[in-house]
């Protein structure tokens, strides 16, 4: 609907996010239950001395294999790196002829208590998209809360709609 304002006329538009809400790990299939359990497994390779804010991720790939990923800080803040990317990266040096498929990730805290999922930061998910449009293909995301809802999407796009693409770049 266009509108008039200030002497000229625009257009308001609205995005809307589209995700699905488990209340707990035995909704989800098999594969989807089992890709989280292996995302709180790879908590235990978290080094995050500085934050004590622990996140581990577990992507699953076409083939059926398995990539992990945890985040790693480092005292020369901002040398470290989150948990995505270096699971993203992994695949991307070691296994980028097999498509992504899906990818938990999970967070967790001594110092509180999390009760929603933790989704990835913005240039996570820059990265995502941009694996996503090289295998031409979407990634299912569950942000798996182990005391909370769970929630799962497909497409990068749902947590970033504006995403920065410029094919000239090539």
């Amino acid at each position: 609907m266009p509108l008039f304002f200030s002497g000229a006329f625009f257009m308001k538009k609205e995005i809307k996010v589209a995700y699905e809400e488990f209340a707990g790990i035995d909704e989800l299939a098999a594969t989807e239950k089992y890709l989280c359990l292996e995302a709180v497994k790879a908590l235990g390779n978290s080094h995050s001395p500085y934050s004590k804010f622990r996140v581990g991720v577990a992507m699953r790939l076409k083939s059926g294999k398995i990539i992990y990923g945890s985040n790693q800080e480092n005292v020369a803040y901002p040398s470290g790196l989150c948990a995505e990317r270096v699971a993203l990266f992994h695949w991307g040096a070691n296994h980028p002829d097999d498509t992504i498929v899906s990818m938990a990730i999970t967070a967790h805290t001594d110092e509180f208590e999390l009760l929603h999922p933790t989704a990835p930061c913005g240039s996570c998910l820059q990265v995502i998209a941009e694996y996503e449009k090289n295998q031409d293909s979407p990634i299912d995301i569950i942000l798996y809360c182990q005391k909370g809802p769970i929630w799962k999407t497909t497409g990068v796009h749902n947590f970033l709609p504006f995403l920065f693409f410029e094919d000239r770049l090539k």
